[in-house]
């Protein structure tokens, strides 16, 4: 089981009223909320293993290289993501418990959450389970991996397959990408092509394959005109678009046993750092799903 970390975290917070606050007055909901999702996903899909993915670079310079919009509309200042400060002092506590629970958090300087799911799934042997609310990583999907989506919330957690796919978009995670590339996403910075949406985007994918099919298709004058010349109005978008969509596989990754440990290496430290945040039924719950997953 792969988390997308920030995703999870950043519903945990919004979700999770902030008037939960550690003895000291620190507000934990983040935390908290965070260790409620994972027990929650220990408990029902029992993952031998699992892995905290992290953004060490949440806006990569060569994906802005590529398109410069990219994730331009979230930054703050000096190139760093706008956070509300209440998340944003909750981040170093997260990986803190989650180390001291004996998760991992897993990520590369240069490199997205994306890209270390991207490299981790690529690298599975067996079937793998991705948890976000990101659909960008809707891609990944095939006959071995499928992505728990929480985008209606994680209770609501779509089970997203090429079957769920197909009947949602008209694609399966092969053509995602491409999807992705030509419909747009106004909240990466992608503009898309002018004039294709969705069903445009699932028809012509359908039909051609793939955007170097379509692109193919529009030179033999197979498609409708508008669509031809919004094509061709989009050319220089298309290709570097496409890399930034496309998560990395190949994502220098130390060696990391990501098996689920049954409790924390240091119970006692693990106590003692939840009794100081107030973590209280939050960190129970943990404990208990791993206690429960190695029975």
């Amino acid at each position: 089981m792969l988390l997308d970390t920030a995703s999870l975290y950043f519903r945990a917070f919004y979700g999770v009223p902030e008037t939960m606050r550690a003895p000291d007055g620190r507000p934990v909901n983040a935390v908290r909320g965070l260790l409620d999702f994972i027990a929650r996903f220990v408990e029902q899909y029992s993952p031998a293993e699992l892995a905290c993915c992290w953004d060490n670079s949440w806006r990569p310079v060569w994906r802005v290289e590529l398109v410069p919009s990219y994730k331009a509309h979230r930054v703050a200042a000096a190139d760093v993501e706008e956070v509300p400060a209440g998340l944003d002092a909750q981040v170093p506590l997260i990986v803190d418990v989650l180390s001291a629970a004996g998760l991992p958090v897993l990520g590369a300087d240069g490199y997205e959450a994306d890209d270390v799911i991207g490299t981790l799934a690529t690298r599975a042997a067996g079937p793998v389970e991705v948890v976000t609310g990101d659909r960008d990583l809707f891609q990944l999907v095939d006959d071995r991996v499928r992505v728990l989506y929480c985008g209606r919330g994680v209770a609501k957690h779509d089970r997203v397959d090429d079957a769920w796919l197909s009947a949602k978009y008209g694609i399966t995670g092969a053509g995602y990408v491409d999807f992705a590339v030509l419909r747009g996403d106004p909240s990466d910075g992608l503009p898309g092509v002018a004039g294709i949406g969705e069903k445009t985007a699932a028809t012509l994918i359908a039909a051609y394959g793939d955007l170097d099919g379509i692109v193919a298709a529009a030179q033999r004058g197979e498609l409708a005109p508008a669509v031809t010349r919004r094509l061709g109005e989009a050319a220089e978008y298309l290709g570097p678009a496409r890399r930034v969509v496309a998560v990395a596989t190949d994502v220098p990754l130390p060696a990391i046993d990501l098996t689920l440990p049954a409790a924390p290496p240091d119970p006692a430290a693990f106590a003692e750092l939840a009794a100081s945040l107030g973590l209280g039924g939050s960190a129970d719950r943990l404990l208990q799903a791993l206690a429960g997953r190695s029975t």
